[in-house]
């Protein structure tokens, strides 16, 4: 049973993932900052590290003894400038190099294919973190997948595409349950170790 460490389980994304990673018979840890975040349909069913990402010695802990990572980090409805995103993953990536692991998948932003001045204002602030983040990713030599979603909605399933270093273009939305199902089923696809993907729902005619 592989091992897999979440971080940002608790948001919408992140708990699709939670639960596919839960289907698909891994054994899951979260690091939580507060136990009332986490839903009561998997609270029982995983591993709670009490912790905070932007913490080395916490992300230390929670990562120790893994196999896989997933980052879901986001701030929520909160788009005020922000480092979190980006000094999070500096300390997931060193926790990982520390314990000589590789695999991670990590959910983005499809504004990071837009030209800077392109992405909407109010985005601005948030993506700029995005973007360090991505940054930080792209040299880490780790086997990362990093996602990029557009808008992310809370639909049922469907049928979706991806494409690598672009957005497959043929929606602007993709279901946060497609999207959680993927970030845990492309750790286990090597053709998409060390891609940029891009991915939404396919709108039929």
């Amino acid at each position: 049973m592989a091992k897999i460490i979440f971080f940002g389980g608790t948001g919408m994304t992140g708990q699709c993932a939670v639960r596919s990673a839960l289907e698909k018979g891994l054994k899951v840890r979260l690091l939580i900052r507060n136990e009332s975040t986490v839903p009561d349909d998997f609270a029982d069913k995983v591993e709670l590290v009490k912790g905070d990402v932007t913490s080395l010695d916490d992300v230390r802990n929670a990562i120790k003894g893994q196999e896989l990572v997933c980052v879901a980090l986001g701030t929520r409805n909160d788009l005020k400038p922000t480092t979190v995103l980006s000094d999070g993953i500096k300390n997931i990536i060193t926790a990982m190099k520390e314990e000589k692991l590789k695999k991670i998948s990590v959910c983005l932003s499809a504004f990071l294919f837009y030209e800077v001045d392109k992405v909407p204002k109010v985005f601005a602030d948030l993506n700029a973190d995005h973007q360090r983040e991505f940054d930080a990713l792209k040299v880490s030599e780790l086997e990362y997948r990093a996602v990029f979603p557009p808008h992310i909605a809370d639909e049922p399933p469907a049928e979706f595409e991806i494409a690598y270093d672009k957005s497959p273009g043929s929606s602007r939305s993709i279901s946060k349950l497609d999207l959680g199902k993927f970030l845990i089923d492309c750790l286990f696809d090597d053709k998409h170790a060390g891609k940029v993907i891009g991915i939404c729902t396919i709108k039929k005619a």
